[in-house]
């Protein structure tokens, strides 16, 4: 901006009039503001129904699949002794499940304390020990022999190589209770801990653990596998106390004397929350783009300009755009289209299922009314009864998957809705995750409006300055006509004189 020093000879406001002049002069570049902003919103508002589209799109990609209709829920007749959770390849029945035995790991502790020093710096201050300790231990992954100089290492230091041998056995050392303990890292038969060596005594006597001594097989000390029976299968194990049965997980707690009943059933609750959850980001979605098309246009409230917005104050600046931004897609057709599609996704039947399912309404899923755009509403206690009476029928009505279309599940076919919907939609107005967006319909539109507003902004540049080029001569005349006219009074004024 070019900084101006006006009307010192003619006392005009200059600037004011310059100003004044070029009010008019904006009138066409304001018009190309607006519309500019307008086109900006209404891309925010088509990306706005995008978004909707997309969290629609995702609870009905699950809906696709079958496993969103196959959970199954499990109890135990006894959970001191076995709790239960099914997966939804489980087969709903009851089963016998007897525990004879739980899976463990090997431990051993210092069967005494350990008698230590205060002075824990080293092996050799806290045990009196000298030289170099070395073992050999084996555990389920693998042998290490271990060797430490009794001077610099510390007992806390034995822990973490034992640890970061990675052989299957975890060590650790109380300080309170004086006792150092070794364990395997898993249970079962296969875990183990083994002493191969122990050349100075250092497991067996400083550590006080209960340990066999050398590389034969016997001095080894194992885990033990969970035992139980499933039904008529006896003395199944496993190497660990959870295990899974035929879809079934048990978590064992203790050795049963008698049977215990797991009992799966299908989780009818979870399949009615998914539902639920479906049509709420359905109505969420269709809500959206039923209000865009039916919302009242305000065509008297333009966006403001920089200078309109001066001469008001913050709230009448936000219920003035309210109403601007109000109805910029009413009746829109890209609109239309995409709402009629959703609707026209769920509405119709599903042709060639066998059953008595093949609708939404025959599942307790009905439309409101005309006024409301298709919303969907839910009648639990009919979907319950529906999914109770045939759960594979309200299944394949929602996952069905064939080359006739008419034949796809309503989630198959609202997916596909969704997709090209928010094709169309990204097209129209570009994407919201986008950073540039060049290819949008609005995005080129905005562009041009864009290259406008800059030609229009150079030649109101050239026009303003132009004026003060034209005040600025009419000034320079003005001082010289007054320059003129005092040098005239002063000579007539002197000739009086004389």
């Amino acid at each position: 901006m070019v900084n101006r020093i006006t009307g010192l000879s003619t006392g005009f406001d200059i600037d004011q009039w310059v100003t004044d002049l070029m009010k008019a002069r904006r009138a066409g570049v304001d018009k190309l503001y607006q519309k500019k902003r307008l086109l900006e919103w209404q891309r925010d508002d088509y990306r706005g129904i995008n978004t909707r589209l997309l969290a629609l799109r995702s609870v009905t990609s699950e809906l696709r699949l079958q496993g969103s209709f196959s959970a199954r829920t499990a109890s135990s007749s006894d959970d001191t002794v076995l709790t239960a959770a099914a997966s939804g390849s489980a087969v709903p029945a009851s089963y016998a499940v007897k525990v004879n035995a739980l899976a463990s790991g090997v431990t051993r502790t210092s069967t005494a304390a350990l008698g230590s020093s205060t002075d824990k710096t080293s092996l050799a201050s806290q045990f009196g020990l000298s030289g170099t300790v070395t073992f050999t231990l084996e555990g389920k992954n693998g042998v290490k022999e271990f060797s430490f100089d009794t001077a610099t290492t510390t007992l806390n230091q034995v822990v973490a190589a034992i640890n970061e041998a990675g052989i299957g056995i975890r060590a650790s050392y109380d300080a309170t209770l004086d006792r150092f303990f070794l364990m395997s890292q898993e249970a079962g038969s296969a875990a183990e801990i083994h002493a191969h060596a122990d050349a100075e005594g250092f497991l067996t006597g400083t550590l006080k653990l209960a340990l066999a001594v050398g590389a034969e097989e016997a001095n080894a000390v194992r885990g033990s596998d969970a035992n139980l029976d499933f039904n008529d299968a006896t003395g199944l194990t496993f190497p660990s106390n959870q295990v899974t049965v035929n879809g079934v997980t048990l978590t064992l707690k203790s050795v049963s004397a008698s049977t215990v009943t797991v009992t799966v059933s299908r989780d009818v609750e979870a399949t009615v929350a998914k539902i639920k959850a479906w049509v709420t980001a359905y109505n969420d979605a269709l809500g959206l783009i039923h209000g865009e098309l039916t919302e009242t246009r305000y065509r008297d409230y333009l966006p403001l300009t920089d200078v309109q917005k001066e001469e008001m104050k913050d709230k009448e600046i936000e219920e003035w755009e309210a109403k601007a931004r109000s109805g910029l897609l009413k009746g829109d057709s890209l609109l239309a289209r995409v709402h009629a599609s959703l609707r026209g996704a769920v509405g119709p039947q599903v042709s060639g299922l066998a059953g008595a399912y093949t609708s939404l309404s025959a599942i307790g899923i009905t439309t409101g009314p005309y006024t409301e755009g298709g919303k969907l509403y839910v009648d639990e206690a009919k979907l319950r009864e529906a999914l109770a009476a045939d759960p594979e029928g309200v299944r394949d009505l929602f996952t069905r998957n064939r080359e006739d279309a008419a034949q796809d599940g309503i989630a198959v076919r609202l997916y596909e809705a969704v997709n090209a919907a928010m094709t169309l939609i990204t097209g129209r107005a570009g994407s919201g995750s986008s950073f540039r967006d060049s290819a949008s319909t609005i995005s080129k539109e905005l562009g041009v409006l864009e290259r406008r507003i800059r030609a229009w902004e150079g030649r109101l540049q050239d026009q303003e300055a132009r004026y003060y080029k034209q005040f600025s001569a009419m000034e320079t005349a003005i001082q010289q006509l007054s320059a003129q006219s005092a040098w005239l009074a002063q000579a007539f004024g002197g000739g009086a004189s004389e």
